[in-house]
């Protein structure tokens, strides 16, 4: 049966030669898997050019009982952007976000609040002209709010540690070793502070916005199981 869909695309891979997946976490279902065709023909009614990281899609698919990939018969953009898959700084943040939701909303179903909190996040970014550097790190500390992961802000005070593990402020060094000092976790906590649009007011330099991107990767992957090395991780960190 023919079901329309709007959604962000969180990952393509090849399938064989006619097919590509696409893993596009969707309005109506949550995290749902399509097929689209490979070809690259000017009249197909689903081009490839639609799937590239964080792209917004609206689509018809054949929704298959019980079956795991659906195939999308008809299919445009939902959001034609002005300057995601064009500026490099942006792209690069795309292509990492998209790395890290795919490998996070794994099982995740409908939840309206987290598909709103997404796509804000997509059309603030396209439009912003400057001063987005901060961007990544803000997306990644507000999402823990809809994971249940959100830190506990709680008994925090000047000299305070960070517990990795058990997400909370702690006046000692835990026992299991994994913790941030003092002085890290004070900038997380400014982090925790921040939003897309006062996040310009927080200085960092290079060095300091990678250790926050490998601390905030290092405590996902202590809360969820199997989560991996991220490719584009690498590469991010290179940019800013």
């Amino acid at each position: 049966m023919l079901q329309k869909y709007r959604g962000i695309v969180l990952h393509t891979l090849k399938y064989n030669d006619r097919s590509n997946i696409a893993h596009i976490y969707t309005e109506q279902g949550g995290r749902m898997s399509f097929l689209f065709p490979a070809q690259r023909s000017r009249k197909s009614l689903v081009r490839q050019v639609l799937f590239q990281p964080l792209s917004l899609v609206e689509f018809e698919a054949e929704v298959r009982l019980r079956a795991g990939l659906h195939p999308i018969r008809e299919a445009k953009a939902w959001q034609v952007f002005q300057s995601l898959p064009y500026d490099p700084f942006k792209s690069a943040i795309a292509m990492f976000l998209s790395e890290f939701l795919y490998r996070v909303l794994k099982e995740e179903g409908v939840n309206p609040p987290l598909f709103a909190y997404l796509i804000h996040s997509v059309q603030w970014l396209d439009a912003c002209e400057r001063s987005f550097a901060n961007f990544h790190l803000v997306f990644l500390m507000r999402l823990s709010r809809f994971l249940g992961l959100y830190p506990n802000l709680d008994g925090y005070a000047e000299g305070c540690c960070f517990d990795l593990l058990n997400a909370c402020f702690v006046s000692e060094p835990p026992a299991h070793g994994m913790f941030v000092f003092p002085d890290e976790a004070s900038r997380i906590r400014n982090l925790m502070r921040m939003n897309y649009e006062t996040m310009h007011l927080f200085g960092m330099n290079r060095m300091e916005r990678n250790r926050c991107l490998d601390m905030f990767t290092e405590y996902y992957r202590l809360h969820l199981p199997d989560f991996p090395e991220l490719k584009s991780l690498r590469v991010l960190q290179e940019i800013f």
